[in-house]
């Protein structure tokens, strides 16, 4: 078992986690973080609720509940931008999600002011 402090990258993955059950009181099955330089890309397989799933099996109502999620995104995003410049020491420049709704899965992108290196990400 591990004993050492969770890792930058794990740090985000709870917060991007955390995130999603503030903002819509579901967690997701799964929460992915990659980082490439000065791009954060979240990957949260299971984002939406049976009952999301469900009104997204018509094309009105998938376009219904990707365009609830990105405004939902876009109006509790000041937190999770609060909350990767804590972690990271890095203010995030631009933030943007995208719900599929065939799958569940949400994307989230966020474009950080200056790159994290790969030494201080793992740390």
């Amino acid at each position: 078992m591990r004993e050492s402090e969770p890792t930058m990258a794990e740090n985000v993955a709870q917060a991007a986690t955390a995130f999603q059950r503030q903002s819509t009181g579901h967690v997701p099955r799964l929460v992915t973080v990659v980082l490439s330089e000065d791009v954060l890309v979240f990957t949260l397989l299971g984002a939406l609720t049976a009952a999301e799933c469900a009104m997204a099996e018509s094309p009105a109502g998938a376009a219904l509940v990707q365009e609830f999620h990105r405004q939902l995104f876009a109006d509790a995003c000041p937190s999770l931008r609060e909350e990767i410049q804590r972690i990271t020491g890095v203010e995030v420049r631009e933030a943007t999600a995208q719900v599929e709704t065939n799958t569940g899965t949400m994307i989230q992108v966020l474009l950080l002011k200056e790159r994290i290196s790969a030494e201080i990400w793992n740390q």
